[in-house]
């Protein structure tokens, strides 16, 4: 039997709005892959775990995380081609020359208050933000370095300031700056290959992040660890521009709300989880760890500061640097 032709118009438009609804769905629904160096044992891995449970649920399921560790997509430095060509979504940013001022504010020597902590990564991200969005970036998770990048050798150093041609391991422009006023000679090497360097005496000491360093198993090779809190330290997590603002408004905020919810979420864990570090390698693991008094920091900063403001000056511009300043004056 022949349907009326009003009828089987009126069929064949309701499989068509039902084919775009279900076509509309899947076009919604993207998987974003984010990039990390930190491995499974690590604490932030767990933070990593909990913005993507909170994006899928800020977002009603139609935006997933889907997380790479131990550096399994690219290297160190190599985050911000990963994200421009594809290769990843979400990265840790290092100091890359394409953002000047990122590049000579994300680690910067001064004393940090850490009770403001969220509030004071917040401020930061928001000042460098426009520079990010000319290079095709978007800041999206604060990776706070300041607890715990911290500085090992082999055997006790009596005076940080006193290196006298050791080979320190740096992650960035500002450590090589502070080894080298400090008579040691910088040494670039990623993080999953520390190890090795370290055990074949590559390098006499280290640069590192202490949750990094204890997920890499470092202190049986390098034991003695200066604390000397020198920095404050922000190596921040982006997101593509592009694939940020391929996603509707509602999908932005639910993704930028659920970056700050697991940065809030992480803070006390992620300070406690490095304390346990610190204390089960002193205690049981045959390591040594000696702080440096405030007197000591203060000189150690003013050594490497004014130099230092120089290169900002420069990379970020006068007003742009006053700024950045002055959000750190107001944590310390």
């Amino acid at each position: 039997m022949k349907l009326k032709p009003m009828i089987r118009s009126l069929v064949f438009a309701g499989m068509s709005a039902a084919m775009l609804a279900a076509a509309g769905v899947s076009q919604a629904a993207t998987t974003l892959r984010l990039s990390t160096y930190v491995n499974e044992v690590d604490v932030r891995y767990e933070g990593f775990k909990k913005f993507a449970e909170l994006a899928e649920a800020k977002t009603n399921g139609r935006v997933k995380v889907q997380i790479f560790p131990s550096s399994t997509l690219h290297g160190w430095s190599e985050g911000v081609d990963a994200m421009l060509g594809g290769v990843s979504d979400i990265s840790w940013v290092p100091a890359d020359k394409r953002l000047p001022c990122y590049r000579v504010t994300s680690l910067y020597p001064t004393l940090i208050n850490l009770e403001g902590q969220i509030a004071l990564d917040a401020a930061y991200a928001d000042l460098i933000r426009p520079e990010a969005a000319k290079t095709g970036l978007v800041p999206l998770i604060n990776s706070n370095y300041s607890y715990d990048q911290e500085w090992w050798f082999k055997d006790r150093v009596a005076d940080l300031s006193k290196l006298d041609g050791k080979l320190v391991r740096s992650i960035g422009p500002l450590v090589s700056m502070m080894i080298e006023t400090w008579g040691g000679k910088p040494v670039f090497i990623a993080p999953k290959e520390v190890f090795q360097s370290a055990e074949r005496g590559v390098v006499d000491g280290i640069n590192m992040g202490v949750a990094t360093y204890s997920s890499w198993k470092l202190w049986s090779v390098m034991p003695y660890m200066v604390n000397a809190s020198l920095f404050y330290g922000n190596i921040q997590y982006m997101i593509s521009k592009s694939k940020f603002d391929a996603l509707s408004k509602a999908d932005q905020d639910g993704l930028m709300a659920a970056a700050k919810e697991s940065e809030q979420w992480l803070k006390p864990r992620y300070e406690a989880w490095v304390d346990e570090r610190v204390g089960n390698a002193v205690m049981k693991g045959g390591g040594a760890a000696v702080s440096l008094p405030k007197q000591q920091r203060v000189a150690l900063i003013n050594s490497v500061r004014g130099k230092w403001d120089a290169e900002v000056d420069k990379a970020c511009g006068a007003d742009l640097a006053g700024k950045i300043r002055s959000v750190f004056a107001k944590h310390q």
